[in-house]
Protein backbone atom coordinates (compact mmCIF):
# COMPACT_ATOMS: atom_id res chain seq x y z
CA UNK A 1 0.00 0.00 0.00
CA UNK A 2 2.49 2.21 0.78
CA UNK A 3 4.67 1.88 -2.33
CA UNK A 4 1.41 2.61 -4.31
CA UNK A 5 1.29 5.62 -2.12
CA UNK A 6 4.11 6.65 -3.00
CA UNK A 7 3.98 6.06 -6.91
CA UNK A 8 0.74 8.64 -6.76
CA UNK A 9 2.86 11.29 -4.90
CA UNK A 10 5.70 10.70 -6.72
CA UNK A 11 3.08 11.45 -9.97
CA UNK A 12 0.69 14.00 -9.19
CA UNK A 13 0.35 16.88 -6.29
CA UNK A 14 -2.33 15.19 -3.79
CA UNK A 15 -3.07 18.85 -3.21
CA UNK A 16 -6.61 18.93 -4.14
CA UNK A 17 -7.50 15.74 -2.87
CA UNK A 18 -7.94 11.89 -3.90
CA UNK A 19 -11.46 10.58 -4.32
CA UNK A 20 -11.33 7.24 -3.13
CA UNK A 21 -14.14 4.82 -4.88
CA UNK A 22 -15.03 1.93 -2.88
CA UNK A 23 -14.42 1.08 0.57
CA UNK A 24 -14.22 -2.70 0.93
CA UNK A 25 -10.66 -3.05 2.89
CA UNK A 26 -8.26 -2.01 0.42
CA UNK A 27 -10.35 1.10 -0.83
CA UNK A 28 -10.20 1.68 3.71
CA UNK A 29 -6.64 0.80 3.87
CA UNK A 30 -5.31 3.64 0.88
CA UNK A 31 -8.09 6.16 2.50
CA UNK A 32 -6.26 5.52 6.02
CA UNK A 33 -2.97 5.82 4.70
CA UNK A 34 -3.78 8.67 2.54
CA UNK A 35 -5.06 10.75 5.80
CA UNK A 36 -1.96 9.74 7.44
CA UNK A 37 -0.21 11.69 5.47
CA UNK A 38 -2.21 14.53 5.21
CA UNK A 39 -4.27 14.23 1.90
CA UNK A 40 -7.49 14.81 2.01
CA UNK A 41 -10.31 12.31 0.95
CA UNK A 42 -13.26 11.94 -0.32
CA UNK A 43 -14.54 8.72 0.05
CA UNK A 44 -17.29 6.97 -2.22
CA UNK A 45 -19.79 4.03 -1.35
CA UNK A 46 -22.70 2.54 -2.64
CA UNK A 47 -23.41 0.31 1.15
CA UNK A 48 -25.22 2.80 3.52
CA UNK A 49 -23.84 0.67 6.58
CA UNK A 50 -20.03 0.88 5.10
CA UNK A 51 -20.36 4.98 4.82
CA UNK A 52 -21.92 5.18 8.81
CA UNK A 53 -18.81 3.08 9.41
CA UNK A 54 -16.68 5.47 8.32
CA UNK A 55 -18.04 8.42 8.65
CA UNK A 56 -15.81 10.60 10.37
CA UNK A 57 -13.06 9.02 9.90
CA UNK A 58 -11.75 10.83 6.67
CA UNK A 59 -12.17 14.10 5.08
CA UNK A 60 -15.69 13.16 3.58
CA UNK A 61 -17.50 10.09 3.70
CA UNK A 62 -20.56 9.80 1.30
CA UNK A 63 -23.10 7.62 0.20
CA UNK A 64 -23.04 7.78 -4.23
CA UNK A 65 -23.68 5.66 -6.87
CA UNK A 66 -20.23 6.62 -8.76
CA UNK A 67 -21.22 4.61 -11.98
CA UNK A 68 -23.52 7.85 -12.35
CA UNK A 69 -21.85 10.94 -13.75
CA UNK A 70 -24.20 13.04 -12.57
CA UNK A 71 -23.70 11.98 -8.93
CA UNK A 72 -19.84 12.62 -9.52
CA UNK A 73 -20.08 15.93 -10.87
CA UNK A 74 -22.74 17.21 -7.71
CA UNK A 75 -20.13 15.72 -5.64
CA UNK A 76 -17.08 17.80 -7.46
CA UNK A 77 -15.27 14.50 -8.31
CA UNK A 78 -13.88 16.81 -11.56
CA UNK A 79 -12.08 19.01 -8.99
CA UNK A 80 -9.96 15.90 -7.53
CA UNK A 81 -6.43 15.65 -9.50
CA UNK A 82 -7.00 11.98 -8.79
CA UNK A 83 -9.46 9.51 -8.21
CA UNK A 84 -9.09 5.72 -7.05
CA UNK A 85 -11.20 2.80 -8.21
CA UNK A 86 -10.89 0.57 -5.43
CA UNK A 87 -13.33 -1.70 -6.76
CA UNK A 88 -11.68 -5.26 -7.51
CA UNK A 89 -14.38 -7.79 -6.93
CA UNK A 90 -17.22 -6.96 -8.98
CA UNK A 91 -15.44 -6.52 -12.35
CA UNK A 92 -19.19 -4.96 -13.77
CA UNK A 93 -19.30 -2.24 -11.16
CA UNK A 94 -15.43 -1.20 -11.59
CA UNK A 95 -15.63 -0.69 -15.33
CA UNK A 96 -19.18 1.48 -15.09
CA UNK A 97 -17.15 3.53 -12.23
CA UNK A 98 -13.86 3.66 -14.52
CA UNK A 99 -16.10 4.71 -17.20
CA UNK A 100 -18.04 7.66 -15.36
CA UNK A 101 -14.65 9.01 -14.40
CA UNK A 102 -13.57 8.75 -17.91
CA UNK A 103 -16.62 10.65 -19.02
CA UNK A 104 -16.36 13.07 -16.28
CA UNK A 105 -12.48 14.56 -17.89
CA UNK A 106 -11.46 15.55 -14.47
CA UNK A 107 -8.87 13.57 -12.45
CA UNK A 108 -6.38 11.08 -12.79
CA UNK A 109 -7.61 7.66 -12.87
CA UNK A 110 -6.40 4.88 -10.93
CA UNK A 111 -8.05 1.55 -10.83
CA UNK A 112 -7.23 -1.48 -8.72
CA UNK A 113 -7.71 -4.81 -11.00
CA UNK A 114 -8.25 -8.27 -9.04
CA UNK A 115 -7.54 -10.03 -12.23
CA UNK A 116 -5.41 -10.05 -15.12
CA UNK A 117 -8.57 -9.70 -17.24
CA UNK A 118 -9.68 -6.89 -15.70
CA UNK A 119 -6.68 -5.10 -15.99
CA UNK A 120 -6.50 -5.72 -19.57
CA UNK A 121 -10.19 -4.14 -19.88
CA UNK A 122 -9.07 -1.18 -17.75
CA UNK A 123 -6.17 -0.64 -19.79
CA UNK A 124 -7.94 -0.88 -23.08
CA UNK A 125 -10.50 1.78 -21.67
CA UNK A 126 -7.42 4.14 -21.61
CA UNK A 127 -6.72 3.96 -17.81
CA UNK A 128 -2.97 4.29 -17.53
CA UNK A 129 -2.43 3.56 -13.71
CA UNK A 130 -4.09 0.27 -13.29
CA UNK A 131 -2.81 -2.05 -10.22
CA UNK A 132 -2.67 -5.45 -9.14
CA UNK A 133 -2.06 -5.72 -5.80
CA UNK A 134 -2.89 -8.95 -4.75
CA UNK A 135 -0.50 -10.21 -7.62
CA UNK A 136 1.87 -7.67 -6.43
CA UNK A 137 1.84 -9.09 -2.95
CA UNK A 138 2.43 -12.83 -4.59
CA UNK A 139 5.38 -11.98 -6.35
CA UNK A 140 6.59 -10.13 -3.15
CA UNK A 141 6.27 -12.82 -1.16
CA UNK A 142 7.36 -15.64 -3.47
CA UNK A 143 10.87 -13.77 -3.89
CA UNK A 144 10.86 -13.37 0.10
CA UNK A 145 10.12 -17.65 0.08
CA UNK A 146 12.42 -18.66 -2.60
CA UNK A 147 15.72 -16.19 -2.30
CA UNK A 148 17.65 -14.68 0.64
CA UNK A 149 15.47 -11.39 0.66
CA UNK A 150 14.85 -9.31 3.37
CA UNK A 151 12.31 -7.21 1.54
CA UNK A 152 11.38 -7.47 -2.32
CA UNK A 153 10.19 -4.30 -3.45
CA UNK A 154 8.33 -4.10 -7.16
CA UNK A 155 8.49 -0.75 -8.79
CA UNK A 156 7.08 -1.97 -12.00
CA UNK A 157 7.96 -2.85 -15.71
CA UNK A 158 10.16 -5.56 -14.28
CA UNK A 159 12.22 -3.89 -11.94
CA UNK A 160 12.96 -3.98 -8.38
CA UNK A 161 14.66 -3.30 -5.39
CA UNK A 162 15.41 -5.35 -2.26
CA UNK A 163 17.51 -5.72 0.85
CA UNK A 164 19.26 -8.59 1.89
CA UNK A 165 22.12 -10.05 4.26
CA UNK A 166 25.29 -10.34 2.98
CA UNK A 167 25.99 -14.40 3.03
CA UNK A 168 29.29 -15.80 3.72
CA UNK A 169 30.65 -16.45 0.54
CA UNK A 170 30.92 -12.49 -0.47
CA UNK A 171 32.44 -11.95 3.22
CA UNK A 172 35.24 -9.62 2.51
CA UNK A 173 34.95 -8.92 -0.86
CA UNK A 174 34.83 -5.26 -2.58
CA UNK A 175 31.28 -4.83 -4.85
CA UNK A 176 34.02 -4.13 -7.59
CA UNK A 177 34.89 -7.73 -7.16
CA UNK A 178 31.90 -8.95 -6.85
CA UNK A 179 31.22 -7.24 -10.29
CA UNK A 180 27.61 -7.73 -9.60
CA UNK A 181 27.22 -4.49 -12.02
CA UNK A 182 29.14 -5.56 -14.75
CA UNK A 183 27.48 -9.11 -14.82
CA UNK A 184 24.42 -9.08 -13.76
CA UNK A 185 23.57 -5.18 -14.31
CA UNK A 186 22.47 -5.19 -10.33
CA UNK A 187 23.47 -2.12 -8.22
CA UNK A 188 24.23 -2.16 -4.70
CA UNK A 189 23.20 1.19 -3.58
CA UNK A 190 23.52 1.01 0.19
CA UNK A 191 24.66 -0.89 3.07
CA UNK A 192 22.68 -0.76 6.58
CA UNK A 193 25.89 0.29 9.05
CA UNK A 194 23.53 1.02 12.38
CA UNK A 195 19.45 -0.20 13.17
CA UNK A 196 18.65 3.21 11.96
CA UNK A 197 21.58 4.18 9.35
CA UNK A 198 22.79 3.37 5.91
CA UNK A 199 25.27 4.67 4.05
CA UNK A 200 25.99 4.56 -0.12
CA UNK A 201 28.06 2.23 -1.18
CA UNK A 202 30.66 2.28 -3.67
CA UNK A 203 33.32 0.17 -5.54
CA UNK A 204 35.92 -0.48 -2.77
CA UNK A 205 33.02 -0.94 -0.07
CA UNK A 206 34.27 -4.14 1.51
CA UNK A 207 30.84 -6.51 2.74
CA UNK A 208 30.91 -8.24 5.73
CA UNK A 209 28.88 -11.40 6.24
CA UNK A 210 25.64 -10.34 7.89
CA UNK A 211 25.44 -6.87 6.74
CA UNK A 212 22.42 -5.80 4.96
CA UNK A 213 22.51 -4.19 1.77
CA UNK A 214 20.29 -2.96 -0.45
CA UNK A 215 20.03 -3.40 -4.15
CA UNK A 216 18.09 -2.51 -7.43
CA UNK A 217 17.64 -3.92 -11.06
CA UNK A 218 15.87 -6.17 -13.00
CA UNK A 219 14.18 -8.61 -10.66
CA UNK A 220 14.98 -11.57 -12.86
CA UNK A 221 18.39 -10.54 -12.55
CA UNK A 222 18.33 -10.24 -8.45
CA UNK A 223 16.94 -13.09 -8.51
CA UNK A 224 20.33 -14.47 -10.42
CA UNK A 225 22.51 -12.80 -8.02
CA UNK A 226 21.30 -13.86 -5.16
CA UNK A 227 20.95 -17.55 -6.72
CA UNK A 228 24.50 -17.48 -7.70
CA UNK A 229 26.12 -16.09 -4.78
Amino acid sequence: MANFIDRLQRRDTLEGGVAVIGLGRFGVAMAEELTASGVEVLAIDTDPDVVQQYDGQFAHVVRADASNIEALFQLGVQDFPNAVVAIGQDLAASILVASALIKLDGPEIWAKASTSQQGEILTQMGIRHVFHPEQDMGRRAAHLLTHSLSDYFDLGHGFAMATAEVPANMDGRSIAELKVRRVHGVTVVGVRVGPQEWVPAKPDTVLRQGQTVLVAGMSHKLDLVFKEF
